[in-house]
């Protein structure tokens, strides 16, 4: 009797012990607060659960594990396992991917940034860039085309933005310079701060992020159509975390991106820029246009140089520049 009790006490242990080990539990590091720029990992964590019963989870935190500008060396040396960042906090460390934050684009529509951001994650070129940091590229997070919004004076022609100090990076920030304006790069989460001190007179963002981040509280004045360019900002993962996962594990993640995309893509066209226009109106914020041939001579200026310049100096560090470039270009538009 007494081995037949220890027979089962044995086998209860050992099923405990297997369980524990089919478990995977994934820390994601995110910034701010939960926003439309995070749906779709909100998102993805939800599917996963749901997949597995439970037993994969992704415990998402803000702000908890790291700061946003070094989520991706927390990755690097496995301090969590998944992360969002934007490639223009460090370009240097991620040059492949700069290449979709590029002036004047041509971009028109979150689909169309996803497709073409997709298709450069899966580039080799781009893979190895990433890898030198463990991190396996997951999904984009599209974003529409950034525009300006300030305190003070209106810049109502683009000469007015001679002088002025901006908060914007990557080639938001390059096509700034070229109006003579002061860009400055900072952390999202410092922006409001920054702007109600003066640090800064106006911020280039998105329309979600001026929602989330308070500068639609002071804010006066908002350009329609600057629409100079965005930011790429991908979800990682951990690369030995990837490879530790159980194939039914891995399966349950993979086969979740397209889906989270999808709802990010819904909610963001759908209930974050059904909410920008009363907002915008709400806080009594004026909306500045400009008229069709400043915003051509501004592309102009921009556009070709910049691009030259990105694909000499990428073309130095050894990436295949101008073939990344022209597969970016290439699917604009189609």
């Amino acid at each position: 009797m007494n081995r037949t009790l220890s027979f089962f006490a044995a086998s209860a242990v050992a099923f405990s012990f297997s369980a524990e080990v089919m478990a995977a539990e994934w820390n994601v590091s995110l910034w701010g607060k939960r926003r439309a720029f995070t749906e779709h990992v909100e998102k993805l964590a939800e599917l996963v659960s749901a997949k597995t019963n439970g037993e994969f989870t992704l415990n998402i935190s803000y702000g908890g594990l790291s700061k946003n500008k070094e989520n991706l060396d927390g990755i690097s040396i496995g301090a969590f396992e998944m992360a969002q960042f934007c490639a223009g906090y460090h370009r240097d460390k991620n040059p492949s991917i700069t290449v979709l934050e590029l002036p004047f684009l041509g971009v028109s529509s979150l689909e169309e940034e996803r497709k073409i951001s997709q298709a450069v994650y899966k580039h080799p070129a781009v893979e190895k860039d990433l890898a030198r940091w463990n991190a396996t590229l997951l999904m984009p997070s599209p974003l529409p085309q950034y525009n300006i919004l300030g305190v003070g004076d209106a810049p109502m022609t683009l000469a007015d933005f001679n002088g002025l100090a901006v908060r914007a990076t990557g080639g938001v920030g390059k096509a700034m310079e070229a109006i003579e304006a002061v860009p400055t790069s900072m952390s999202a989460s410092e922006v409001r701060q920054a702007l109600d001190s003066g640090v800064v007179k106006a911020v280039a963002f998105a329309p979600h992020a001026h929602m989330s981040f308070g500068t639609v509280e002071t804010g006066k004045w908002w350009t329609t159509n600057l629409n100079p360019g965005t930011v790429n900002c991908p979800v990682v993962a951990n690369t030995d975390a990837m490879n530790s996962l159980s194939d039914a594990h891995r399966e349950a993640l993979l086969s979740s991106i397209d889906e989270a995309l999808d709802h990010y893509i819904a909610n963001y066209n759908g209930k974050t820029m059904d909410a920008w226009g009363p907002v915008l109106e709400e806080k009594g914020i004026k909306s500045v246009t400009y008229d069709d041939s400043e915003i051509s001579a501004f592309k102009d200026k921009v556009a070709g140089p910049a691009a030259k310049n990105w694909i000499a100096e990428n073309d130095a560090k050894g990436l295949p520049a101008q073939e990344l470039y022209d597969l970016v270009t290439s699917m604009v538009g189609k």
